[in-house]
Formats: structure tokens, C-alpha cells, sequence
């Protein structure tokens, strides 16, 4: 069993592929909150668009 326990504590295959897998659930996380951040400027622009062209069709 020790024996075991020191091999699983030295392989480090897999690790490369963890690695970018942590990286890409950061990236995620910050474009989720950005979006989030981002939602209420998004929504009153396009509020903002569509009065305009819809003023301007009458």
C-alpha cells in the first residue's frame, strides 16, 4: 500500500491537462462576471437602439 502511495504522489501524468483545465474555468468564471457586469450598459443601449428606430419608422 505505501508503495502505491508513493507512486500515485509522483505521477504527474494528467497534470498538464488539469492545469489548462483550471486556466480555462478561471477564463470562464471572468466572462461570466463581466457579462454579468456588463448586462445593465447592454440592455439600456439597446433599449436606447431600438426607441430610435422605432421613433424614427413613424
Amino acid at each position: 500500500m505505501l508503495k502505491f502511495a508513493k507512486a500515485f504522489t509522483r505521477d504527474e501524468r494528467g497534470v498538464s491537462a488539469m492545469e489548462y483545465a483550471i486556466l480555462a474555468g478561471i477564463i470562464v468564471v471572468a466572462l461570466t462576471a463581466s457579462m454579468t457586469t456588463f448586462k445593465t450598459a447592454f440592455t439600456g443601449l439597446w433599449t436606447t437602439i431600438t426607441s430610435d428606430v422605432t421613433k424614427a419608422g413613424k
